[in-house]
């Protein structure tokens, strides 16, 4: 049985003072005599009491206002939308405290459009911003607006170093890579060639496919056995179309390709591309459970699939904020969540 937590009141009746002695030590606020203030303390400590801080903050008139900001869901972008479904898990725990959040949304194709949401963010006047810092260099000058204004920001989907954010709640980005890595050694004969595609419009900026691609390549420099080639490509556009024309000409190029690694959540691509060209002797390796993506893997054409746990991204994330906001108490700086290795015979396991 649970011991029975101490009260005000009966901390109160311990020290033999009144409930506004004590209010007064814990506050540390008007006059106690120091003896009585003495007295209190011990008895805090001995009782090992801890003030009920979600009461104080039910009681209190502050309320909170969170902003999201993430790339806006869509067809061909469709791992986005899973994130919104654990904010709301977040906001129906909170219910009961006064708490809100605003979701902006920006094109992922677009510098331009998340930097205009960027003023849009910074116009709602959030006490919290959660962010996924998809573009590196615009990423970095919105943080500094956000540190200017004394906003606490949570990322997610990856995160930039030296850019004062408060927490980071998602994947290794580079140690995702090398488990790929690792994964694509296991099933790649020793002399075939090994391709990296990026589809993003300019990969340069999109540090998080970037970090992915490095690390596979840092786990073929350290351990990996494969001899082939280490080939990498990058896609402009996200269309059937364009992928067929860069994956035409790198075949022509590097026909002795045995595994491709897609950086990215849109190796349905890659994997409808390789159906059409009745292709069955290569190995495809992507990331996230989208439903196009399932399907190529339960088919066999997709070997492996790398989760990222969308949803409990958002989840963690919001609760970080809220944590902080209302405790003013530092989460832990970086919490990588587990990867999930997919394979046709484990994701209905995932779904």
């Amino acid at each position: 049985m649970p011991p029975i937590k101490a009260r005000i009141k009966d901390i109160a009746k311990l020290a033999g003072v009144s409930i506004g002695t004590i209010d007064r030590v814990l506050h540390n606020r008007g006059e106690v005599a120091e003896k009585t203030k003495e007295k209190v303390e011990k008895i805090l400590k001995e009782t090992n009491y801890s003030p009920n801080v979600m009461a104080q903050v039910l009681k209190s008139k502050k309320s909170y206002h969170l902003v999201s900001l993430l790339p806006e869901p869509t067809l061909i972008n469709s791992y986005w939308q899973k994130h919104p479904m654990g904010m709301e898990r977040a906001l129906l725990e909170l219910d009961a405290f006064p708490v809100t959040l605003s979701e902006v949304n920006f094109d992922m194709q677009s510098e331009e459009d998340f930097q205009k949401r960027t003023i849009e963010v910074l116009n709602l006047k959030p006490n919290g911003v959660l962010l996924a810092p998809i573009f590196k260099s615009e990423s970095i000058a919105f943080c500094k607006k956000l540190f200017n204004e004394k906003i606490p920001f949570v990322f997610i989907d990856g995160f930039i170093e030296n850019t004062d954010f408060l927490a980071y709640v998602g994947e290794d980005t580079f140690q995702s890579g090398r488990v790929a890595g690792q994964l694509i050694d296991m099933v790649t004969q020793l002399d075939k060639d090994i391709l990296v595609v990026n589809i993003a419009r300019n990969i340069q900026n999109v540090h998080h496919l970037n970090n992915r691609a490095l690390g596979l390549l840092n786990y073929f420099e350290k351990s990996g056995c494969n001899k082939g080639r280490k080939i990498s490509i990058s896609i402009s556009e996200p269309n059937s179309k364009t992928v067929r024309t860069e994956m035409d000409k790198t075949f022509k190029e590097f026909p002795d390709i045995g595994s491709i690694f897609i950086t990215g959540s849109k190796s349905y691509l890659l994997a409808s591309y390789l159906k059409d060209r009745k292709t069955s002797n290569i190995n495809l390796i992507g990331y996230d459970l989208l439903d196009e993506n399932v399907k190529y893997l339960k088919s066999g054409i997709t070997r492996f699939l790398l989760g990222q746990r969308p949803e409990e991204q958002t989840y963690k994330g919001i609760m970080k904020l809220f944590l902080f906001l209302t405790l003013q108490k530092a989460p832990d700086k970086i919490e990588y969540l587990p990867i999930d290795i997919v394979t046709s015979e484990n994701v209905d396991f995932f779904l």
